[in-house]
């Protein structure tokens, strides 16, 4: 684990925080990359996590690319055209399907900048809160480059392709009132009050049973790219193993018993 990136677990919630001030956070380095891929290995393998909150350390959430490396032409942003493809695809694009194709429920709390791949690493998540100091822009033609990370992607499934074209084509940020009303948020917060609000929405999320989060995350996946009889197939699939679980025995009886449940995992 990178020390770029600190992992703190309370109970059922880890906080992931980006910790690199002085390049605002910047997620194309290398190590920030190899960082948050072996983390997100390490919320889908580890049962006891059943919600996960991404934040920045500093005034930002995340810069996106390193600039002086893009001014000097390192490390990504190296090499000739072939080499810079190879980059791309075993550097930010690895982090990318790793952050999207993770089993718990991610939170992005936004607390400043998220330009560029730091704007997608927000629709990577689940949920996004922000501060009232927090800026969205998807800014890669301001630097004459395109979202090689996937936000063409990323960016239309979380506000719809008219608001994404804007963004990207014009390159200009948004403040988070704009991100609030355009649906790239669902909530924004005072700066000292965004983390307890996330952490607050994340404990919500966690008094549920892990598995069952898991794979409704997975059913809402698929059920982006995939033909409504496709999904429910795998709901059905999905259902006749949560029907299996202690999880929903004890789930039906706090019902029943007007209890607090108490859910194991299994």
């Amino acid at each position: 684990m990178t020390d770029k990136l600190k992992y703190e677990q309370d109970d059922h919630v880890v906080t992931l925080t980006l910790n690199q001030p002085d390049t605002m956070n910047a997620i194309t380095d290398p190590d920030m990359v190899q960082g948050l891929v072996d983390t997100m290995t390490r919320l889908t393998q580890d049962n006891s996590v059943r919600c996960a909150i991404i934040t920045g350390a500093g005034k930002a959430f995340s810069s996106g690319g390193n600039l002086k490396h893009m001014a000097d032409k390192k490390g990504l942003f190296a090499g000739d055209a072939i080499t810079a493809k190879d980059g791309y695809k075993g550097g930010i694009q690895r982090m990318a399907k790793a952050v999207w194709e993770c089993e718990v429920p991610l939170i992005a709390a936004v607390n400043g900048a998220a330009f560029g791949a730091g704007c997608d690493l927000t629709c990577m998540c689940d949920i996004r809160y922000a501060s009232t100091k927090a800026i969205f822009a998807e800014n890669f033609v301001r630097v004459g480059i395109i979202p090689g990370d996937g936000g063409a992607w990323f960016l239309p499934r979380q506000i719809g392709l008219s608001k994404a074209a804007e963004m990207t084509f014009t390159a200009e940020p948004i403040r988070a009132d704009k991100a609030l009303e355009w649906g790239l948020v669902s909530k924004v917060c005072e700066p000292d009050d965004l983390l307890p609000a996330a952490q607050e929405l994340a404990g919500r999320i966690a008094k549920n049973p892990p598995r069952q989060l898991r794979m409704a995350k997975r059913l809402m996946r698929e059920g982006l790219n995939n033909r409504l009889d496709t999904i429910l197939e795998l709901s059905a699939a999905y259902q006749g193993m949560s029907h299996q679980t202690a999880d929903h025995n004890e789930a039906v009886a706090s019902l029943l018993e007007k209890r607090d449940a108490n859910f194991t995992g299994e």
